[in-house]
């Protein structure tokens, strides 16, 4: 899924904001020795915990996984350069999200306002004493108080998780999936898109609330612990260590945020489960179908967080049959 495309559309309708420089750092240089390990053997015993790349071959079908990030930035060039005649010579281009999705996506935010906002209450009653601080930190971001209490809290919580200084970043809208995308379309090269186009936020909708409220509040913290955190995941995607991340972050946040422990594990396990193992086994049936019918190579392009793991797509293609070998990205 592009990286929340209703977030894009609402910075880009806030006119005024102040756009900041990020100033986050990579904490994994910063992490014990105990730490260390801890991350070395979940990587052990984590199938296909690194590459962005991988080349999925099964007799004469050739599929190409690119792991992708749903951010602009300048140290994606070299790989746009490299990929380009893949994709220029690919039978079809997969997406999480393509152009039409995302115009069906807006359509049904403008025809059905319950998907983003709360129809019976509103976060200054559900939050109660931390709804000043919930307030701050919307103003901070350019958003209106008084719109923000009617949103979903699922929403809020992803945009809160956003520091401020992203938002130049997410108006651009020029991440891998959108590069990828343009490149198909000027080649005449088809694409299609692996699930209808709300999946993503019907998996965030469906979080039971109380967890929502949790999520909500543990995003009120420094906006310096999440600019740290995402220039850990932005620097590890770019070491191709997606797995590695995803691990870092889930040890790092009860220690960096309100979260308890527990709260960080419910969290983590309601998450995997919707937005990625779920949505991973979902894909292996469409794209089983396109390869069935494709008279060439098949580019498959989603966020790196879906390769790696023993519901990652790619450890579910080596058990349809597929040989897998890491390529360069």
């Amino acid at each position: 899924m592009r990286f929340l495309v209703m977030i894009v559309g609402l910075w880009a309708c806030l006119a005024g904001a102040v756009q900041a420089q990020c100033a986050g750092r990579d904490l994994r240089p910063a992490l014990s020795a105990p730490q260390k390990q801890m991350v070395q053997a979940h990587l052990a015993a984590t199938p296909y915990a690194k590459g962005n790349h991988w080349k999925a071959v099964r007799g004469s079908q050739v599929l190409h996984l690119i792991g992708t990030i749903h951010l602009a930035d300048d140290r994606l060039a070299p790989s746009v350069a490299r990929l380009k005649p893949l994709i220029e010579g690919a039978d079809r281009l997969l997406l999480e999200m393509t152009d039409a999705e995302e115009a069906q996506l807006m359509a049904s935010m403008g025809t059905n306002p319950e998907f983003l906002v709360l129809q019976d209450t509103t976060l200054v009653e559900l939050l109660g004493d931390d709804w000043p601080q919930l307030a701050q930190a919307l103003s901070d971001r350019g958003i209106p108080p008084a719109m923000g209490s009617k949103m979903q809290p699922w929403y809020l919580s992803m945009l809160l998780s956003l520091p401020s200084c992203m938002k130049s970043l997410l108006v651009d809208d020029n991440g891998l999936d959108t590069q990828l995308e343009r490149i198909a379309d000027q080649a005449g090269v088809p694409t299609q898109a692996l699930e209808p186009f709300d999946t993503g936020f019907r998996a965030f909708a469906d979080v039971p609330m109380d967890l929502q409220m949790v999520m909500i509040r543990s995003a009120l913290g420094d906006d310096q612990v999440q600019e740290d955190l995402f220039e850990t995941m932005v620097n590890a995607y770019f070491e191709e260590a997606h797995v590695e991340s995803v691990f870092v972050m889930q040890m790092l946040t009860p220690e960096m945020t309100s979260l308890s422990q527990q709260e960080a594990d419910r969290i983590d396990a309601v998450t995997q489960t919707a937005l990625l193992d779920d949505r991973n086994r979902a894909w292996i049936p469409v794209i089983e179908a396109v390869m069935a019918q494709a008279k060439g190579p098949v580019v498959a392009a989603f966020g790196a967080g879906h390769l790696g793991g023993e519901a990652g797509v790619l450890n579910l293609l080596k058990a349809q049959g597929f040989t897998l070998t890491r390529s360069e990205f």
